[in-house]
């Protein structure tokens, strides 16, 4: 938990600073000085450069993968190689950008040869127009053969989307204010400073839960609605079943999500699994779900390296730190407030929130923390300082509603939808039971912590998500539908 730390000695400070800057990777120390000034600098005698408007530099470019439109099956592998070497791209540039040099591992993850424009970052922070136009140029080539693949492979553009992906090659830089709005995370000042550390996360990434909004009314169950609950217990990835992969988005691909998962329920996920594999394999559950549920790790900013220091996924990826393992995990499925619920179908998939949203802005986003003791506050764009004796809580819920067709759609999204406001679905969608994850983690007093994600998004709060695939016998998902529409808790 994020408990309120202690006072420290300023040589003992800037020690954990340097190291975690260090561990960050290059371009920190270039800000240690700040970051010490920041622990060490009373309440009275802020230096003139924190009472600045801090603001960290970051790239942002259209989402190839949300505007795809339908992919044959043909095209996948192409399509999923294509996405996977745009996200390289992007955090190559964010690494020439901030001097920050972030390795992507390009065999592993199909980079195409063309992304190697000074992309080292050996030599410092490159000119953004000189990295910008390089980019440019890499991702045409690469949305050009995305392109191509999903017309050879269909009945020509007509419905494709494969046309309208050509004008999505432009990307610019932003910046990102890390100033903190008030001074409700002070002690984290001297582990992060205002600024930060290079690529996230700032002192306004933080929030003290106890001045959190209260969380939003749900809809007053009717006499038409399903008030039951059921929950799958499956562990909290005992058996250390982690990867950087994403079979959702890019399967086929080692290292799709470049960002490392956490696993559980389903033993085999990685990029490679299918259907048949999934339905094949063994699970952590305990009543034989199959599921796969999966979300990016949390990590703690302890100046410690991890195993995936130099790893894909990890610290190649710019994903530092110490991994924690959750303290528990909750996987439930509820009803609708106004209608009763319908099976999903098996091998239906489901990702909820945006990896990218820092960037994409907020239309996907769906990230929830809180804390334990104060889950009626939820923050969607900080993460949580809990009080002492409090964990850290993530939770992520869902869409419920299904138009009925297909198990998956070309950017996973418009196949599944949230209910409105009244609980209703939307006009063509039918009600599924809401899954509902919550991960808890003990996080140490006075440690910053961060999600995994893609360099350019900063490791930001709002950027977290959870992904879902439903492998559950047709059984089970019988006796959850019945569960949940008679009221019971199973």
């Amino acid at each position: 938990m994020m408990r309120q730390a202690h006072k420290r000695s300023k040589l003992r400070t800037r020690a954990v600073v340097a190291a975690a800057a260090l561990l960050l990777g290059g371009g920190g120390t270039a800000i240690v000085a700040n970051h010490a000034s920041a622990g060490s600098a009373g309440d009275t005698g802020r230096s003139e450069q924190q009472n600045t408007a801090p603001a960290a530099m970051t790239i942002s470019c259209p989402d190839v993968g949300d505007r795809l439109e339908n992919v044959p099956a043909a095209a996948q592998p192409a399509v999923s190689q294509g996405l996977s070497q745009l996200d390289a791209q992007v955090a190559r540039a964010y690494g020439r950008l901030t001097g920050a040099g972030h390795d992507t591992g390009g065999h592993d993850s199909g980079h195409d040869a063309g992304g190697g424009h000074g992309s080292s970052g050996q030599d410092g922070a490159a000119g953004a127009g000189a990295v910008l136009g390089d980019l440019q140029q890499q991702r045409t080539e690469t949305i050009g053969r995305i392109s191509g693949s999903v017309r050879a492979a269909g009945n020509g553009p007509a419905g494709s989307g494969a046309d309208g992906l050509t004008g999505l090659s432009r990307c610019t830089t932003r910046e990102v204010s890390t100033a903190a709005a008030d001074d409700s995370s002070r002690p984290l000042s001297s582990r992060l400073g205002d600024r930060g550390m290079p690529g996230g996360p700032s002192r306004a990434d933080f929030a003290d839960i106890r001045k959190a909004p209260a969380a939003k009314r749900t809809p007053a169950t009717g006499r038409a609605g399903s008030t039951g609950t059921f929950t799958t217990v499956c562990g909290r990835n005992e058996n250390g079943h982690f990867n950087p992969d994403n079979v959702i988005v890019t399967p086929g691909v080692r290292n799709g999500a470049h960002h490392m998962h956490d696993y559980v329920g389903n033993k085999s996920t990685d990029a490679f699994s299918t259907d048949a594999s999934l339905a094949a394999a063994g699970t952590t559950c305990t009543n034989g779900d199959k599921s796969t549920h999966y979300w990016p790790v949390l990590r703690v900013l302890n100046g410690k390296a991890a195993p995936d220091a130099k790893a894909p996924g990890g610290g190649n990826d710019g994903n530092m730190g110490t991994v924690l393992r959750p303290s528990s995990v909750t996987l439930q499925f509820r009803g609708s407030p106004v209608t009763k619920v319908t099976a999903m179908p098996r091998f239906l998939r489901i990702i909820t929130g945006d990896a990218k949203a820092l960037t994409n802005g907020l239309a996907n986003a769906n990230a929830s923390w809180s804390c334990t003791g104060f889950e009626n506050r939820q923050l969607k764009d900080k993460y949580p300082i809990c009080p002492d004796g409090s964990d850290v809580v993530r939770t992520f819920a869902f869409q419920n509603c299904w138009d009925g067709r297909g198990t998956d759609s070309a950017n996973h999204r418009t196949h599944v939808a949230f209910a409105r406001a009244d609980g209703s679905c939307p006009r063509g969608f039918r009600a599924v039971p809401q899954l509902v994850q919550r991960i808890t983690y003990d996080v140490p007093a006075g440690v910053p912590f961060a999600v995994d994600s893609f360099p350019e998004q900063l490791h930001k709060p709002v950027t977290d998500h959870g992904d879902f695939i439903n492998v559950m016998p047709d059984a089970l998902m019988a006796k959850a539908v019945s569960c949940i529409n008679s009221g019971r808790t199973c």
